[in-house]
């Protein structure tokens, strides 16, 4: 398989996801809430210019485990 830096994004996302999802399934677990609690971070470019007008908000939810997701797909991404 050729790397490339599309295979890396795609890597990267689906580690992301996967860590957010088992944090989801552990999130009733009390004693990994240290691994389950996530921090926001946000971006709203915003601008009122005469002839166009734009709002955006992106939000990225990070927790320990996207983290390690991410790591890992990052990991699994340079074995190939």
């Amino acid at each position: 398989m050729k790397k490339n830096a599309g295979m890396l994004i795609l890597f990267i996302l689906l580690g992301w996801l996967t860590g957010t999802w088992i944090a989801k399934l552990l999130l009733p677990v009390k004693s990994l809430s240290f691994l389950t609690s996530s921090t926001m971070l946000e971006w709203s470019p915003a601008a009122n210019l005469d002839i166009i007008n734009y709002d955006i908000n992106i939000e990225f939810k990070f927790c320990l485990l996207s983290l390690i997701g991410i790591i890992t797909a990052v990991w699994l991404y340079r074995r190939l």
